[in-house]
């Protein structure tokens, strides 16, 4: 008797489900409906592939996940364009401490003349950048829900 209740003990392998999947069901596709499915499959962002036909025949609810690129790059891109603006920024305060130590005043002042009409340009570029931003966030990264 206490041989068997040592085998009952050590069953080995898995345990169980309480409601397995038992049926199965075969269907064909045409090379066109599989490439359809195949991308609606990718899409969904699913890892298995019978999970996910599951959720289409019952209508669960399938996420899909579109990455812009264009919008990745455009965003790549701005931030750069910012880091360096920052950066002419942080040089402008530079030259400017630089002028008034190593230059008389009236020097100093004629030169930053010269860096004012270059400033004021730079903002102009700075306002259509802003303007040219918000117009293709409007068109191209606005969640329509």
């Amino acid at each position: 008797m206490n041989g068997k209740e040592k085998k009952e003990q050590n069953k080995g392998g898995r345990k169980p489900k309480a409601n397995p999947s038992i049926h199965r069901y075969v269907f064909r596709l045409t090379d066109e409906e599989n490439a359809k499915f195949l991308t609606f499959f990718e899409q969904s962002g699913m890892k298995v592939m019978a999970h996910f036909i599951t959720a289409c025949i019952f209508q669960k609810p399938v996420k899909t996940v579109k990455i812009d690129m264009d919008a990745v790059d455009f965003h790549t891109r701005l931030t750069n364009f910012y880091s360096q603006f920052r950066a002419v920024g942080v040089n402008y305060n530079q030259i400017v401490k630089i002028l008034y130590r190593n230059f008389s005043e009236k020097k100093a002042s004629a030169y930053l003349f010269k860096l004012e009409k270059q400033t004021a340009e730079m903002a102009d570029l700075c306002r259509k950048v802003i303007e040219l931003t918000q117009e293709f966030e409007k068109e191209h990264l606005q969640k329509h829900g």
